[in-house]
């Protein structure tokens, strides 16, 4: 086994991933910020690198109808979307969930429209947390990377689909360094593909897409639910293997400096890594403060936010993204999740950066600053302008 350091981008490191994991069919439709990850895989594709059947589809709702029907047919199936691709998608991502079906696709973050915008916030996949994907957050390059690998085991090993999502142009189409590991790792890691029910099993015939009415409709969305519940087990362990291959720890979340500290910012994909600096600079100072990095966000742990959250004093939880009407989306998932606690921090929420809008660490020591020595209110704007009419 080898570890080698290389210089890719967020769409150059799923499309590497890819290329390691080999899928038999990957329909594709472009969108930017998604594009660069297919344009890549495509050459891959064209040069023989991999053994993929690409398909170039009219739209997104036949690349995820595509996907469905590849998927169910019992072979290894990946995409890519973005934004109103997702949106256009929307009613076989449904499909494709209660299928139980282990499609992994990137989602790189993208507003939705309108007015139109082609840059990063997470209204696309937080539309659709409640879909039965999980949905795993990438903070760079490097965790595109290793959540690509470790979804697809995980979508195989719980026959759920899953996205692995990453900011739009801020990780897509930034270059970085990360750690990969070789062809042979990443394929002895994955292992083959053995599909559960494969419609293309004639010697045991299934049905896919019958009439489902009252009589056993319910049931079979409680077996949905049922399986989400077993998901962050099977995760640990998956991830567990995958770090002790990298030299990595992974969980559902990632604490940074939370063992001494009252006071902290929960964040998810690329604003974790400017929270992180934000705080190292506090530190340097002597202000007890810390972050919380959602990696996995579907299913959502619940035990882990109450576990590194459940005693502090106050917490700010940034969202890319707005339930309009009411707060963020993240928010309202830590604000549940901490009512058990034996002692309940104070919960702010702040919507930041939709539309692209950028997020300096001055604006996240503003937040910790706020929560500490100020007043906030329960919902909070980052960086907007003040008065505009609505």
């Amino acid at each position: 086994m080898t570890v080698k350091k290389v210089a890719l981008t967020g769409a150059e490191a799923a499309a590497e991933a890819m290329r390691q994991i080999n899928p038999e069919v990957a329909p594709v439709y472009p969108i930017t910020p998604q594009t660069p990850i297919m344009h890549k895989f495509a050459e891959f594709v064209s040069n023989g690198a991999v053994d993929t059947e690409m398909i170039d589809c009219e739209s997104e709702h036949s690349v995820m109808s595509a996907a469905v029907g590849s998927s169910a047919a019992g072979v290894r199936t990946m995409t890519a979307t973005s934004a109103n691709g997702l949106a256009l998608m929307f009613e076989i991502v449904y499909i494709a969930a209660s299928y139980r079906l282990p499609i992994v696709m990137h989602v790189v973050n993208r507003a939705l429209s309108g007015p139109i915008n082609i840059h990063c916030d997470h209204s696309d996949s937080m539309g659709c947390r409640d879909s039965g994907w999980i949905q795993l957050y990438s903070e760079n390059p490097e965790e595109v990377y290793e959540n690509t690998i470790i979804g697809l085991k995980l979508a195989e090993a719980s026959n759920t689909p899953v996205m692995v999502c990453q900011d739009g142009f801020i990780t897509s189409h930034s270059l970085t360094s990360l750690n990969i590991l070789d062809d042979n790792t990443v394929k002895k890691f994955i292992g083959s593909f053995n599909p559960k029910h494969p419609l293309l099993d004639i010697k045991n015939p299934v049905t896919y897409g019958p009439l489902d009415f009252f009589d056993y409709y319910f049931e079979h969305k409680r077996q949905q639910i049922d399986a989400m519940q077993k998901i962050i087990p099977k995760y640990l362990e998956i991830a567990k293997d995958f770090g002790d291959l990298i030299g990595k720890s992974y969980e559902t979340v990632e604490e940074y400096y939370l063992n001494d500290c009252d006071y902290v910012i929960v964040s998810l994909n690329s604003t974790a890594g400017t929270v992180k600096h934000t705080v190292d600079k506090l530190r340097k100072k002597g202000r007890k403060v810390g972050a919380l990095k959602i990696r996995m966000f579907r299913p959502f742990p619940n035990d882990d936010i109450i576990k590194y959250l459940g005693n502090k004093k106050a917490v700010a939880v940034l969202d890319r993204s707005a339930s309009f009407g009411n707060k963020g989306p993240v928010y309202h998932e830590i604000k549940s999740a901490l009512y058990d606690a034996a002692n309940k921090p104070k919960i702010f929420s702040y919507i930041y950066g939709l539309g692209g809008r950028e997020i300096f660490d001055d604006q996240i020591e503003k937040v910790f600053n706020e929560i500490e020595f100020g007043t906030p209110k329960e919902e909070n704007f980052i960086g907007v302008r003040d008065n505009d009419e609505s």
